[in-house]
């Protein structure tokens, strides 16, 4: 049974990470642990290099704190112009997979709250009147009606993220 470390201890995040390796690999069998790391960026990164920088320095800091893992995966969303997404970094022994999530178009006013400093998980809650969005569906569910979710857009993405692992006879090792 392989060990994933997820680099954040949100319950959306690890849901993701679970469907995506289970769906990837349906052959194999995993044990998910989330643990508390530092991204190393602000709480709410307002660029893609910003964002990406985050996700990589979650697995780094991950690594450090638990060196028996079989993958560390990375998370961390951003904002980018008019919009919020999450980079998805994952990385084991020998490779390292990363993806871009969708991109969703966010509200002026969110955007105007944000640039103000306030986190979006955090505007998210006074726009719709809710308690932690971001553990839950995120702002992907508030603004589709819960069409989608934060961990089915993140599903998608750490999959992407897994096309090194999946294919390794066409990525060289890193």
């Amino acid at each position: 049974m392989s060990k994933i470390i997820v680099a954040s201890t949100n319950p959306a995040k690890i849901s993701a990470v679970a469907s995506a390796f289970s769906q990837a690999f349906p052959e194999q069998s995993f044990t998910v642990e989330g643990i508390s790391v530092a991204s190393e960026v602000r709480d709410q990164p307002l660029c893609a290099d910003e964002t990406l920088l985050g996700a990589r320095n979650r697995v780094k800091n991950a690594r450090k704190l638990q060196a028996d893992a079989d993958f560390y995966v990375g998370l961390e969303a951003g904002i980018d112009g008019d919009f919020t997404f999450a980079w998805m970094v994952i990385e084991n022994h020998k490779q390292r997979g990363e993806a871009r999530s969708a991109s969703l178009p966010l509200p002026p006013i969110a955007l105007e709250k944000i640039q103000q400093g306030i986190e979006l998980g955090d505007v998210m809650d006074d726009m719709f009147n809710q308690q932690n969005i971001k553990q839950k569906g995120g702002a992907i569910a508030m603004l589709t009606n819960h069409t989608l979710s934060r961990s089915s857009v993140y599903q998608q993405a750490l999959i992407l993220a897994l096309i090194p692992f999946m294919n390794e006879q066409w990525f060289p090792c890193r």
